[in-house]
């Protein structure tokens, strides 16, 4: 909860220095249109230097207001959510190539879902092949700016690729996977692990020592093996392929919202 407040503070923090405005008004603001739609969240005390309360939002009576962070479990970003995200997410790419900054964007002006901090990553494909990915694997900043900064790493950041030339702004396909938490898969023995994975549902993330590797669950479609998946992912994490059997890793899973530019605003990994 506390990791929550703190970014629940750099949120409101971020959207103050951006519009100008002080940040109570933008607090009660987000509130008003986030009690209508049933949101969870917590309290943000204005009297309070930067305070936020550990606790829940039970009334519209409250004094304070508050800033929410996450939908009722189940809720998904609308079609027109997601394509926004995608415009945002092109932007990024096409004005980090051409002149090497991040284009201008006024939060604003954004939806809500936008505001909440989520994790993300942003994969860029041409011709079918990867031609960069990179992402968050924790929340740490509001949707919209974790989309911009995923978007700029993925297309001059990614070190298995060359950056993206301006030549291949065309030819390239955009995909944003928004991410669920995280949460760690117990598991006794290697066959166990095998059997509590699920292909085309699960993203993992795999522990070995200091290095950590992760497959988004999109990556199914190439490797539907669970062995073979493993032995890939312990490569990407500088281990040997085996390893997971060997070295018994710590193993998380999570689920994403995939949608991308070919117009598949209903794809969906995961619950």
């Amino acid at each position: 909860m506390q990791s929550r407040a703190g970014a629940l503070v750099r949120a409101v923090t971020a959207l103050s220095e951006s519009s100008g405005l002080p940040a109570d008004p933008i607090a009660r603001t987000l509130v008003h249109l986030a009690r209508g739609l049933h949101w969870e969240g917590l309290l943000w005390t204005p009297r309070q230097a930067g305070g936020v309360e550990q606790s829940h939002v039970h009334s519209a009576a409250e004094e304070e207001a508050a800033v929410f962070l996450d939908p009722p479990v189940g809720s998904l970003l609308t079609p027109a959510e997601r394509r926004l995200v995608l415009h945002l997410a092109r932007r990024a790419v096409e004005s980090v190539v051409r002149t090497g900054r991040l284009p201008d964007v006024n939060p604003t002006a954004l939806p809500l879902a936008l505001l909440a901090v989520r994790a993300c990553f942003v994969t860029l494909t041409k011709d079918g092949q990867l031609r960069g990915c990179i992402g968050h694997l924790k929340a740490q900043m509001p949707l919209y700016q974790a989309v911009l900064e995923n978007a700029r790493a993925a297309a001059v950041q990614d070190y298995r690729f060359e950056p993206v030339r301006p030549s291949e702004l065309e030819d390239l396909r955009i995909e944003v996977s928004v991410l669920t938490p995280a949460r760690p898969l117990q598991y006794r023995t290697p066959e166990e692990l095998l059997q509590r994975l699920r292909p085309g549902v699960d993203g993992v993330i795999l522990e070995i020592g200091s290095f950590t590797a992760t497959f988004l669950p999109q990556v199914w479609e190439k490797l539907p093996d669970k062995e073979q998946f493993l032995d890939q992912l312990c490569l990407k994490a500088g281990a040997w392929p085996g390893d997971w059997r060997r070295l018994s890793p710590a193993v998380s899973t999570y689920q994403v919202e995939a949608f991308a530019e070919d117009g598949d605003l209903a794809a969906d990994s995961g619950s």
